[in-house]
This record gives structure tokens, C-alpha cells and sequence, in this order.
């Protein structure tokens, strides 16, 4: 099994081919827990990546899985103690969204919908600064620099020599309105924003006011999408205290379906850009 420099990935193709030796044994996820005595959310964290794959879970699912070949068991196994390797952004220590880091990092395209203020990656470090102080009233100032470091290595990724993340974004007209830190920083963020959206790897389209209600009135979310895993994807919800993650294939069509209809009722991207343009002279500092 090749390796990887992100742990995301390397626990995604390990997860995935313990999967197809799940099917390939015929048995199911609730099949293998109460066999294993394990719970049946662990299996699916396991298979999605989204845990750290231990040595012997491997070695105790190929033994369950009739897997007998040495050589197939000892490379999982080894592959597995190299998925317990960390991401760059454990250096900065606790970080609360720390798996959707992990699969932002690992993801090809991202398809993202934003009511309320400009998506991460797409932040000037000002206005980045500003939304985290005001919307984690009681974090440091020392908090706040550690956050925002991340968030701006973040952005690293959609600049990639070797592999630019597909980002393609549709902003609500509220985000362009609401005045984050002062106008003078919101305004050079919606100049920030108009260049960035002319990069050939972004896309980005305004719902005005006027396209009136829409799917995204229920909240922001994220699809993401893996070039190791066609086919597939996890939508992302972004909570106050806690992230939620969906991974049935059900889940990720509802919302993609969702998700193209926010992007037939929004303005297309050069409209765009006018608009953001005119949103931008109303920030006079």
C-alpha cells in the first residue's frame, strides 16, 4: 500500500480496503462489531478514515475476514502504524475542527455554502482575525493568533503547485453585508475575495436577497470529495460545540442535490463579481 505524507489519506485507503475485505467476507459493519464487541460507529470511523487505525484492529478484522495471506496482513499492519502519524496542525495543539482539517487537506474538491460570512479559506488575515474574535468572545488573545496561524496554513492548500484544491463556493448576500472588524478590512476583503474567484480552481457565486427562500436557509455546509475515493464523499456541517460528518451515500446526494439547486438560482460567476464589486463601495471606512 503506497504512503502518504497526509495521515487523512493514508487512514482513508487503509479504511477502504478493510472495508472491501469486509464485503468481500460478506459480513456487515453490525455483523463485525458484535463479533469483535466493538460498537458498530467505531467500524464506520474505521473504514472512513475518520479514526486512527491501531495495529491490531487490523490484525483482529483479517482474522475475522478469513484474510490468511501473511504478507497482506503485515502490510495492513504496517500501514496502520503509519496512519497514526500527525498532521501538520497538531503542532498548534488543541484545534477543535481538527478532523475536518484533516479531510480539507486530503479532499480534491470542496463544494461549499456559506450564509453568513466568507469561508475560511477565502479570509484575508484581518478579516479572519476579526470573525474568530468576535464569534469566540472569551478566547485569548494568545487563542486567537493560534487560530488564526491555522487557519491561514489552511489556505496553503488551495494554492498546492502539485494539486490546487477544486473550491467552488456560493456566498449568501448577507456575508458581503455583514461589516466584520470595520469596512475598511471588509471592503479589501471583498476585493481579496473578487481576485481569488478569478483563480481557473475557484468558483464563487452570490445568492442575493432577491432569489428569495433556497435550500441553504437551514445552515452553512460543506461537500467534500476524494480523488482515492470516486464516487464517495462526506458533507460537513459545522456546529458551535460539535462538527457532524455524513458519509451515507444517501446523505451526500440529498445534499449535492441541494447544492446545485444554490447554484442555479445564484448569479453566475462574472455577475458575481460585479456584484461583490458594488457590495464592496458600500464599505467606506
Amino acid at each position: 500500500m503506497a504512503v502518504n505524507g497526509n495521515p487523512t489519506v493514508r487512514r482513508r485507503r487503509l479504511g477502504a480496503e478493510l472495508r472491501r475485505l469486509r464485503l468481500a467476507s460478506g459480513l456487515t459493519s453490525m455483523q463485525v462489531a458484535e463479533q469483535l464487541l466493538i460498537s458498530q460507529p467505531k467500524i464506520s470511523h474505521l473504514e472512513n478514515g475518520r479514526r486512527v487505525i491501531k495495529p491490531r484492529d487490523v490484525r483482529d478484522l483479517c482474522a475475522l475476514y478469513g484474510v490468511t495471506d501473511p504478507q497482506v496482513v503485515d502490510s495492513l499492519m504496517r500501514a496502520a502504524g503509519e496512519s497514526d502519524r500527525q498532521g501538520w496542525w497538531v503542532a498548534f495543539g488543541e484545534v477543535p475542527y481538527a478532523v475536518y482539517i484533516g479531510l480539507e487537506t486530503a479532499a480534491s474538491s470542496i463544494r461549499s455554502y456559506e450564509p453568513l460570512v466568507i469561508p475560511g479559506l477565502l479570509q484575508t488575515p484581518a478579516y479572519a482575525a476579526g470573525v474568530i474574535a468576535e464569534t469566540i468572545p472569551q478566547a485569548t488573545p494568545e487563542q486567537i493568533a493560534t487560530r488564526l496561524e491555522v487557519r491561514l496554513r489552511r489556505q496553503q492548500r488551495i494554492h498546492h503547485p502539485a494539486r490546487a484544491l477544486r473550491l467552488w463556493v456560493v456566498l449568501d448576500e448577507s456575508a458581503l453585508r455583514r461589516v466584520v472588524a470595520s469596512p475598511a478590512i471588509m471592503r479589501d476583503q471583498l476585493e481579496h475575495l473578487n481576485y481569488l474567484s478569478t483563480q481557473p480552481h475557484i468558483t464563487v457565486q452570490v445568492l442575493p436577497h432577491g432569489a428569495g427562500a433556497h435550500p441553504g436557509i437551514l445552515g452553512q455546509f460543506s461537500i467534500l470529495h476524494f480523488a482515492d475515493a470516486p464516487g464517495s464523499g462526506t458533507v460537513y456541517l459545522e456546529r458551535f460545540t460539535s462538527d457532524l460528518y455524513l458519509e451515507k451515500r444517501s446523505d451526500v446526494e440529498r445534499y449535492s442535490v441541494m447544492y446545485e439547486r444554490l447554484q442555479a438560482q445564484a448569479l453566475n460567476p462574472d455577475s458575481t463579481r460585479r456584484f461583490i464589486s458594488r457590495a464592496a463601495e458600500t464599505h467606506t471606512g
